[in-house]
């Protein structure tokens, strides 16, 4: 039962942690402009190709987070502790920014139409998978014990993917009934969430090198000498 429970959280987990991260509802108007003159088959076809390309990004970070982190000989509570100030920063930053205004986007709009294919950049990276989610799923790799939890996260990632390409195909809809105002407010809310969650990342992170057996030793010796 508690596996079932660990397996259920993990997904759930994933969701909570990226869907404020990436927040599609927020990046509908920029999905908009940079698509703007696309056929709706052109654009659902670079919508479905960029969150594709999410899955990819985010399931390679995830798979080769272990060998990520022996290679550079990261540990598991620094990786949460660094993951949790990008994500808390990034978080602190959608709650002080000034209310994004078509005038901001205005040359990142001009950048992105500029390019035949938008999928990948700027659509997948960094819109959808940048570096703030891409820490949080390195972060993920210090709770999965085993296959199980690894697909878990898979499937968060999957299911954030699906609500992404659901919400930005319907985005015209979503931007005329929510408006400029109605978006600023969500991403404010979404920062608050990523501020928290930001947050309980270095909790744990501090807890795990509080509680290392290694740490402990040392400091008994310390004591001790």
């Amino acid at each position: 039962m508690n596996s079932i429970n660990h397996f259920w959280e993990l997904i759930l987990g994933t969701i909570v942690a990226l869907v404020p991260l990436i927040n599609p509802l927020a990046a509908a108007p920029t999905f908009l402009a940079i698509t703007e003159g696309d056929t709706p088959a052109r654009r659902n076809q670079q919508l479905l190709m960029a969150c594709i390309y999410m899955i990819v990004i985010l399931v390679g970070f995830l798979v080769g987070g272990t060998f990520i982190m022996s290679f550079f000989g990261l540990s598991l509570p620094g990786l949460r502790i660094a993951g949790g100030l990008l994500v808390a920063g990034i978080g602190s930053g959608m709650l002080v920014a000034a209310p994004r205004t078509t005038e901001q986007t205005q040359q990142e709009q001009a950048e992105a139409r500029a390019k035949r294919d938008i999928a990948f950049s700027p659509l997948a990276m960094p819109m959808l998978a940048g570096p703030g989610a891409i820490a949080v799923t390195l972060g993920f790799t210090s709770f999965a014990q085993g296959i199980s939890d690894y697909v878990a996260v898979i499937i968060g990632i999957l299911v954030v993917a699906t609500m992404i390409y659901v919400t930005l195909r319907l985005s015209g809809r979503i931007v005329r009934v929510i408006g400029l105002t109605g978006m600023n407010a969500l991403t404010k809310i979404m920062g608050f969430l990523l501020l928290c969650i930001g947050i309980q990342f270095i909790v744990n992170g501090v807890l795990g090198i509080a509680t290392d057996p290694a740490v402990l030793h040392r400091i008994r010796d310390a004591f001790a000498g």
